[in-house]
């Protein structure tokens, strides 16, 4: 029997011993409105009158809200940074030199 969304969403509450509130501010840190009715409702056994399924994008914004809640926000690149070179620029640098101690 494979896991619902609603399953791994109920799971992953209980591990982190996450409330509603935190929950709602989880999503809103990446722009996703959710409500605590709505919570409600995805919580809810699977044969009641006002179960609502969760959806795969639901799922995917808390999840991506649930990363920059426990890690933080990721940090902003910096654009004065040169890119990596390629193998090609490699190999014009990469001539060696005649020693000064060779002889004629």
């Amino acid at each position: 029997m494979a896991l619902s969304n609603n399953d791994i969403f109920k799971k992953l509450r209980v591990a982190l011993k996450l409330r509603d509130d935190d929950i709602v501010k989880i999503c809103a840190l990446v722009d996703f409105a959710v409500t605590k009715s709505e919570l409600g409702a995805i919580f809810r056994k699977e044969d009641h009158p006002k179960y609502v399924a969760c959806g795969d994008q639901f799922l995917r914004n808390f999840l991506n809200g649930l990363v920059i809640h426990m890690r933080g926000p990721m940090p902003e690149k910096k654009a004065g940074k040169p890119a990596l070179k390629k193998d090609g620029d490699k190999k014009k640098n990469s001539k060696k030199k005649d020693s000064p101690n060779k002889a004629d």
